[in-house]
């Protein structure tokens, strides 16, 4: 008869065999995050998208646990750094802060972008809109959008307006306003907000469209004055300034916007909980407070709301592109 080992040495052998394994099991079974999260900001450092994009990076560190570690990538209208979130693996470790740029303006005005809108993409939420605002030189006497329209189609070679770059949000908001009020005036493109709003205020240029954020402290000053914003409704920033509906151009409306986005492929359970942790951020009454006194308006939505606001305004963006002419540089 076969003599059966000792249950002892047996029992001790299957327990150093399970916690042999225990460590390499619990190191694939980690919860979602178990180390630092990239956040992609495609912009230069000291903007408004930049302390908006450390504002939301210091909320998700708290919801998720772990840090989250802004990075400033900018360079060819946001192309730099979505390419590489677009690229990056899709574990929830590297996400980007797109703009409408990145998502609605680059595919309207480029047929070889490396990254796809939707399929390059999960969408984990909308967080904010910025508002662009139609600004004139104090010496022109323009008081609205109108006496632009009418003096424009009388004196057709006198108006030219200034924007950050071709193919921005800022182009396109003004073509869409001289196509919808019949205004005429020439596109003059500058390399940033701060060049333009100079050559504003100098009178190189006689109006300009540009966001508020980069208008304001001139507005305040008395260097340039809004005629009016573009958005829906009116800015808690500039009360008294009508919008571009209200001033008789009913349902004109453009402005950038952002979002949070990460790689296509996400797994379900991390785009959850990204969904979550957004969610709770960008609602919580300090964050919209912040965002606020940036001159920006709080506008939660979650990753659906995300890709139905780019299949919504895609469209439009690339009519405006080909009826204005807008091509990449």
């Amino acid at each position: 008869m076969r003599t059966l080992p000792p249950m002892k040495p047996l029992l001790a052998c299957v327990g150093l065999t399970m916690a042999l394994c225990a460590p390499h099991a619990g190191a694939q079974s980690s919860p979602y995050p178990d180390k630092p999260i990239r956040l992609i900001v495609p912009f230069a450092a000291g903007g408004a998208t930049d302390v908006l994009g450390r504002l939301l990076a210091v909320g998700l560190g708290q919801k998720l646990g772990q840090s989250v570690v802004v990075e400033n990538k900018p360079g060819a209208s946001t192309i730099v750094g979505a390419t590489q979130v677009a690229r990056s693996a899709p574990d929830g470790y590297t996400l980007l802060l797109a703009a409408s740029t990145t998502l609605t303006l680059n595919p309207a005005i480029r047929s070889n972008l490396a990254y796809d809108p939707i399929k390059s993409f999960t969408p984990i939420g909308l967080v904010a809109d910025m508002s662009l605002v139609l600004v004139a030189n104090p010496d022109t006497h323009l008081n609205s959008v109108k006496d632009l329209a009418t003096q424009s189609q009388a004196q057709p070679d006198k108006f030219s307006y200034g924007s950050f770059g071709s193919g921005s949000s800022v182009h396109f908001g003004a073509e869409m306003l001289k196509s919808t009020a019949g205004i005429r005036m020439v596109h003059v493109p500058f390399n940033g907000s701060a060049p333009s709003l100079t050559a504003l205020v100098g009178g190189q240029v006689q109006v300009a469209v540009d966001t508020v954020v980069a208008s304001l402290p001139l507005i305040k000053a008395g260097k340039i004055k809004p005629i009016a914003v573009l958005s829906a409704q009116r800015l808690p920033a500039l009360p008294q300034v009508p919008t571009v509906a209200e001033s008789g151009y009913p349902g004109f409306q453009m402005g950038t916007w952002f979002a949070l986005m990460a790689p296509a492929g996400l797994p379900a359970a991390v785009q959850q909980k990204l969904e979550k942790a957004l969610a709770e951020v960008a609602t919580a009454p300090a964050t919209q407070a912040r965002m606020v006194e940036l001159a920006l308006t709080p506008a939660y939505g979650n990753g659906a709301a995300v890709q139905a606001r780019v299949e919504r305004e895609l469209p439009g963006m690339r009519a405006v592109a080909a009826r204005a002419e807008i091509r990449a540089e």
